[in-house]
């Protein structure tokens, strides 16, 4: 474990090697190898490849740089990643690094061909990602001691190890970083299919029967989220084993997901009321991602990055010069007559 203090004094952990309490709940359904891996079959293949010919050579495998919507495998590709190539793995996260020091006493500990996983890279303080660019590309890094004139620069080499960063936005990345990553994947969303064999999966790992055709009503409805999926299942699972002698059909993945208000197209409250807001304020768009946000009280980076991408993706949200406008299709997924005009229509 690494723990450094932040600017007030109070210390916080870096990151940690150890098993930790709040890891149990998602940890074990986590594969630990790339066959273990159900889907993203193109990043996977070219993973796969990259990291037998580092280890041919007896090399650090290059940066890696992930991005993709949340809840789609980042963090446990880059488990899988030290898991295959044989390293330890060491786990951050952007805003964490609040300053150098705190990136130095990272970069020191690690050993030869180790991997640091550094969540959510875009939230790097500047000065921090400055101090990162020689080591990415150099394995050095520079430490400033003193100040004023009598401040001295002292030159640390570093052994060579890999760093991982996961992002959600990657066009926040400044160019500079983002050239330095060697390996770029994007990992899409899941297909119904995709998530219904991990649904098996995660059923068998927790003990759980389930019914193929369950499995695949709750696929159906995660988002094409893995994260979503998992989170659905342990859901299901207390409504089977309460009302349905444990085994999770596929009438009982339904029942459990309407009493949770996510209907059969993977809508949930939020989708609604976002979609119900914009007929009913705003005439069916256009209207302003901060205004909408208003009018529904929640944050407008929840609704951009959570929300938004699903209801563009599935036809019921298009985004415009003007603003945000529903379609045709949201009208009748919400039981009401479209009154838009055709160019709302996708």
């Amino acid at each position: 474990m690494s723990i450094s203090f932040s600017s007030d004094g109070e210390e916080k952990i870096v990151t940690s090697t150890s098993f930790q309490p709040e890891d149990a709940a998602e940890g074990s359904l986590r594969p630990r190898t790339l066959d273990e891996y159900i889907g993203q079959e193109k990043a996977k293949e070219n993973l796969r490849i990259f990291i037998q010919a580092a280890k041919l050579r007896g090399e650090a495998l290059d940066h890696v740089l992930l991005h993709g919507p949340p809840g789609l495998g980042k963090t446990t590709l880059a488990g899988i990643i030290a898991n295959e190539m044989g390293v330890n793995l060491r786990i951050t996260s952007g805003p964490s690094i609040e300053k150098a020091g705190d990136l130095a006493a990272l970069l020191t500990n690690l050993q030869e061909n180790d991997i640091l996983f550094v969540d959510e890279i875009h939230r790097l303080d500047r000065a921090v990602e400055e101090v990162l660019y020689p080591a990415m590309e150099d394995f050095v890094i520079d430490i400033i001691i003193g100040k004023g004139p009598s401040a001295n620069s002292i030159r640390l080499d570093l052994p060579h190890f890999t760093l991982i960063g996961a992002t959600t936005r990657s066009g926040q990345l400044t160019a500079p970083l983002r050239d330095r990553f060697g390996v770029t994947l994007r990992l899409e969303l899941y297909t119904p299919e995709e998530l219904a064999r991990i649904v098996t999966r995660s059923a068998g790992i927790l003990g759980i029967e389930i019914e193929p055709e369950g499995a695949r009503e709750i696929a159906s409805r995660s988002r094409g989220t893995p994260r979503i999926a998992n989170r659905m299942l342990r859901r299901v699972r207390d409504f089977a084993q309460v009302t349905a002698g444990g085994v999770i059909t596929r009438a009982v993945a339904n029942d459990a997901l309407l009493r949770l208000d996510v209907d059969r197209d993977g809508l949930d409250a939020l989708d609604r009321r976002m979609l119900r807001a914009i007929i009913d304020y705003y005439g069916g768009g256009p209207v302003g991602l901060e205004t909408l946000a208003a009018t529904i009280n929640e944050e407008a980076v929840t609704l951009e990055d959570v929300y938004e991408p699903y209801l563009m993706q599935q036809g019921y949200l298009t985004r415009t010069p003007r603003g945000r406008c529903v379609t045709r299709k949201a009208f009748e997924h919400l039981g009401l007559e479209f009154h838009g005009q055709e160019s709302m229509e996708l």
